[in-house]
């Protein structure tokens, strides 16, 4: 992320759910209908001719084989913990590193309900918040924008000047964020979390498994995954070996946790039509509920 730029990546990733909404309704893994309204210019070109797409996502698929299918699987599984999570009665939803993620908007069960916390970088907020003028005339109420330069505040004094009541029920989606932070930096999060929720808390993220940031390991896949992020100026810095999640949230105030790799997406979503779509075996979805 380019000083004084909104991120790329977040824009990047908002495209590959907005191509997703291009695809018939029967096929259609992730239904974000308001994604590529958040695009810029260059991808906003893209996502109109569905020939441009599909060039696109070939050419994604080349350089990074299942990334793009993972991300729309994944954001599908995180919709779905979400609606439950509205059904079983939150009181509050945290989105860290929010970028373009429209779930405050899609939600009718969020809005005048849960109260939305979208904390991210300022710089990427503020273009957020002049698209969602646009789109929707005006601020959502229900939405409150945590504009965070973690290197100036940290995340609990972000979250409680912006008005978070920690006794409160509350659901924090971490989505696409974790690989890209330091060991420490992760660790301070979930201890914000696990230190200040409600009763009936709980917390989802994603994760790079540890074998794809070992330089010495002989898996292409992971050679790729690395120079990808490399090329983007984002190398990886966090990962978790799969066996060892449910303790490294344990010793961290989780419990009821449960962890999985995109295989198991894959086996969810990818039928009929989509059988054929691969997915990354690079990385997988954790989630738990706090200790309280």
């Amino acid at each position: 992320m380019k000083k004084g730029k909104p991120s790329a990546t977040a824009e990047g990733n908002a495209a590959l759910r907005a191509a997703e909404w291009l695809r018939p309704e029967d096929e259609r893994v992730c239904y974000d209908q308001f994604a590529r309204r958040f695009l810029g210019l260059r991808f906003g070109v893209i996502v109109r001719s569905r020939l441009l797409t599909r060039i696109a996502l070939w050419y994604a698929e080349r350089i990074l084989p299942g990334a793009a299918n993972s991300l729309v699987a994944r954001t599908r599984y995180i919709d779905d913990y979400l609606k439950q999570c509205i059904a079983d009665g939150i009181e509050q939803l945290v989105i860290l590193g929010a970028g373009y993620d429209s779930r405050a908007y899609r939600f009718d069960g969020l809005k005048g309900k849960v109260r939305v916390f979208e904390v991210d970088h300022p710089d990427t907020q503020r273009a957020k918040k002049q698209k969602a003028k646009k789109i929707f005339g005006s601020l959502p109420g229900h939405v409150v924008y945590v504009g965070l330069d973690l290197d100036e505040k940290k995340l609990g004094e972000g979250l409680l000047e912006s008005g978070y009541d920690k006794d409160k029920k509350t659901l924090f989606i971490w989505e696409g964020v974790t690989v890209y932070l330091i060991p420490e930096a992760v660790d301070e999060t979930l201890a914000f979390v696990a230190g200040n929720s409600g009763k009936g808390s709980s917390l989802i993220f994603d994760y790079a498994f540890q074998f794809a940031l070992d330089a010495a390991s002989d898996s292409e896949e992971a050679k790729k995954w690395r120079k990808a992020y490399e090329r983007r100026g984002e190398p990886p810095k966090f990962a978790l070996r799969e066996e060892e999640v449910e303790g490294f949230l344990s010793q961290r105030g989780f419990y009821q946790v449960k962890s999985f790799g995109m295989e198991s997406l894959k086996k969810a979503y990818f039928k009929g039509v989509n059988e054929n779509r691969n997915v990354t075996h690079l990385g997988g979805i954790a989630q738990a509920n706090v200790r309280r």
